[in-house]
């Protein structure tokens, strides 16, 4: 049994893959089970000549995923549970960055080890932090397999490519019967409890923010007057459902030598009832790889070597095995050049370039490649100010290559937002030659006049309901946005004659010339809220050989901070990459056993206490 809790679908996929492989490799029957679709307490039925394995996803402040929260819960009531004919192993995926660092699968082995399980291996885990989460997983994997071979005595043979789906064309299908690019809500969304419907969103108008000519934040306000169920509250999310760019859907169907057949209508079938297509069916192949699969995702060696077999040439053979065997040559790869699943195909025939993957079948393809998922951006307006124009705030991602810095791997949602603002700029498309193209009018012409797939996530992270309350926030380059709507919110109260808390906000940039994102804003609520609000900055990159970060300035003003959490009741917020919230998290601790004298275990209870009465918030991402 494959037991797998994910939040944004890795961890699914790697208990599909796994099922897969202990198929082929072993001849063994895997049943891959969904947590939130079985029921906790039958595990203790299985017998001791099977054995479970749990691949578990960590998210938040340690949060189990939503589909794992019963077995969670069953797990720690342990009222009455004995597990003694229960073999199990473990492999968790997490950041590093976060502060309860893969918690999740750390507790339920110890919990499952308490109750009298067997653990069969140490506890696999994933970092993501370091972008190593596949080979993490592969690693794992071997080991996993090693064990398999030496403690109980399994045949291993040839992995052979056996698809789990079946991809048809039938021309008989009429275009009002396909799925041509509309948005397939992710399982996990639990719609109308955490997320809203999807619908199109009109974009009402977009805005550049950053001084700089190098780089790009976008902010961006959208309509949902035409849809009266979609409502948000200050705090939450905005989801954005991307679209893959021009060039690289047009690349990945050229090398497969399918361009004159990607319109024509396909299926794609399960070939077991226990598999679920996750992909929308009917559809068509440009649809497929531009809507509904992440043909942007970078290649992980686990697909590189099991590309192998479908390689056209023994050249395209030999380059695949040379760089799946090595863990080091395919990192230098990854250092020199981006290489999604078009790059790598042509990176493999690149002597013969008339060359195509006839035999790489396309269920390989929606195998091996994620689902497209959409990206959430914290709203950086107010509820109360603008409730029915949710606005978001994006930095454009462009990651540069360590040994090639001219070229760079675009952000699939950020570059997309970049591509539809440049659009509406007046009227008219002000891309810069070379710049990713996308079909911005979307399927059937549902996005056109500059439009975008949306929808609302419901958010704890929110103000106190008592206005008195004072704030501290502390934040680092679009970390800003929610607090930008904090303080508009708490503005409009004071204007209304309402009593409001001393504010302090911390926000944190390279340069105030460059990229201080709403200044003028900022400025206009100094002036209008006086006293009440108190604006701190660093600056990385403003003085030569002098580099300020937000945790410098908590330090700075460590007295006063510790006056307002401990002697005036303050509530605490970070928002921002979870990196920076662990070095604020840390100067938060330090400053409070400074003033207080305390040790680190009361100052750990002291931060739990927080966290519990939700005094301490925190919206971060790895």
């Amino acid at each position: 049994m494959i037991f797998w809790g994910s939040q944004s679908g890795t961890a699914e996929r790697f208990a599909h893959v796994l099922g897969r492989e202990l198929q082929q490799r072993f001849h063994l029957q895997a049943l891959v089970a969904d947590l939130s679709e079985f029921d906790p307490s039958t595990i203790a039925l299985l017998s001791r000549s099977n054995f479970a394995i749990f691949l578990l996803s960590t998210y938040g402040e340690g949060d189990p995923s939503d589909n794992t929260t019963e077995f969670w819960e069953w797990l720690s009531k342990s009222d009455g549970i004995s597990l003694p004919n229960l073999r199990y192993v473990t492999f968790g995926l997490g950041n590093s960055d976060y502060k309860y660092f893969n918690r999740v699968v750390v507790t339920v082995d110890k919990l499952l080890q308490t109750l009298g399980a067997e653990q069969l291996l140490p506890v696999g885990k994933a970092d993501d932090a370091k972008a190593g989460t596949q080979e993490d997983f592969l690693l794992w994997k071997e080991t996993l397999f090693r064990f398999l071979k030496d403690n109980f005595k399994l045949q291993e043979y040839e992995p052979k490519y056996e698809p789990s789906v079946a991809v048809i064309e039938d021309d008989s299908l009429q275009l009002a019967d396909l799925h041509l690019g509309e948005p397939i809500p992710p399982k996990t969304a639990q719609i109308g409890a955490t997320s809203s419907m999807i619908r199109p969103l009109s974009i009402k108008k977009s805005r550049e923010l950053f001084k700089s000519t190098d780089r790009n934040c976008i902010h961006m306000e959208l309509d949902i007057q035409d849809h009266p169920q979609l409502t948000y509250k200050t705090g939450d999310h905005l989801a954005i459902w991307p679209i893959n760019p021009d060039e690289e859907v047009n690349r990945l169907i050229g090398i497969l030598g399918l361009t004159d057949r990607r319109d024509i209508p396909i299926l794609v079938n399960a070939l077991e009832s226990s598999v679920k297509v996750k992909l929308p069916s009917p559809t068509t192949l440009d649809a497929l790889f531009r809507h509904y699969v992440e043909i942007c995702a970078p290649v992980s060696r686990d697909t590189v070597k099991a590309l192998v077999q479908f390689a056209p040439n023994s050249n395209a053979k030999a380059y695949l095995e040379s760089i799946s065997r090595d863990k080091e040559a395919y990192a230098e790869i990854l250092t020199r050049t981006h290489v999604n699943i078009g790059r790598l195909l042509e990176l493999a025939t690149k002597d013969d370039t008339n060359t195509i993957w006839s035999n790489l079948p396309l269920a390989f393809l929606i195998e091996a490649l994620p689902v497209m998922q959409p990206r959430y951006y914290s709203i950086s307006s107010s509820s109360v100010l603008s409730p029915r124009s949710p606005s978001i705030t994006a930095l454009i991602s462009n990651t540069f290559l360590v040994r090639n810095p001219e070229n760079s791997i675009p952000g699939l949602t950020s570059n997309y937002i970049l591509s539809l603002s440049n659009m509406l700029v007046g009227g008219r498309s002000k891309s810069a030659p070379g710049a990713l193209t996308y079909k911005l009018d979307g399927p059937s012409d549902v996005l056109k006049g500059g439009r975008v797939f949306g929808h609302i996530r419901r958010s704890k992270f929110k103000l106190p309901i008592q206005s008195a309350c004072p704030l501290i926030m502390v934040a680092a380059g679009t970390g800003l946005a929610p607090f930008r709507a904090f303080v508009a919110e708490r503005a409009r109260l004071l204007a209304m004659g309402r009593i409001i808390g001393d504010m302090i906000l911390i926000f944190g940039c390279r340069h105030p010339d460059e990229d201080f994102i709403y200044l003028d804003e900022l400025n206009q609520f100094q002036v209008s809220l006086g006293e009440k609000l108190k604006i701190m900055t660093a600056f990385s990159r403003f003085e030569v050989g002098k580099k300020v970060y937000v945790q410098d300035k908590v330090q700075e003003n460590g007295q006063r901070i510790s006056q307002m959490l401990l002697g005036d009741g303050a509530s605490f917020y970070i928002c921002g990459r979870a990196s920076m919230a662990r070095e604020v998290g840390k100067e938060i601790g330090e400053v409070i056993r400074v003033q207080q004298q305390w040790n680190e275990t009361d100052v750990r209870d002291w931060v739990e206490s927080m966290k519990r009465k939700r005094k301490w918030q925190e919206d971060v991402w790895g």
